[in-house]
């Protein structure tokens, strides 16, 4: 792939997450304020970021952290597990979190 191509794909792939951001916006109009969307959205996009980074892995960290939970010191299992220098051993995704919109917000915070 030339330059020229690499930056028409990044640019539609921006292009792309801006609208489904936008689209978020639109469905937050009734519980926040226009002022408020950005203490939301922000924080949301990174929780999103992080789960899609740690989603491959998620099982396996699940499985390594059954294994490991009971020592003093788990950090250095659970990082290589997740392959990142950071996990999530919470039994929620996005999509288990959405299955549940009655505990939405108490599994959120577990999450």
């Amino acid at each position: 792939m030339d330059e020229n191509n690499k930056f028409d794909v990044v640019g539609t792939n921006i292009a792309e997450k801006a609208t489904m951001i936008w689209n978020v916006a639109d469905m937050l109009r009734g519980p926040f304020k226009p002022h408020e969307y950005g203490l939301v959205i922000l924080p949301m996009t990174v929780v999103k970021r992080f789960h899609d980074c740690l989603l491959p892995t998620h099982k396996a960290v699940l499985e390594k952290y059954e294994e490991v939970k009971k020592f003093a010191v788990i950090d250095g299992f659970l990082t290589t597990a997740s392959q990142y220098q950071f996990y999530n051993i919470s039994k929620y995704t996005f999509d288990s979190l959405l299955a549940d919109p009655e505990n939405i917000e108490a599994n959120f915070q577990d999450y």
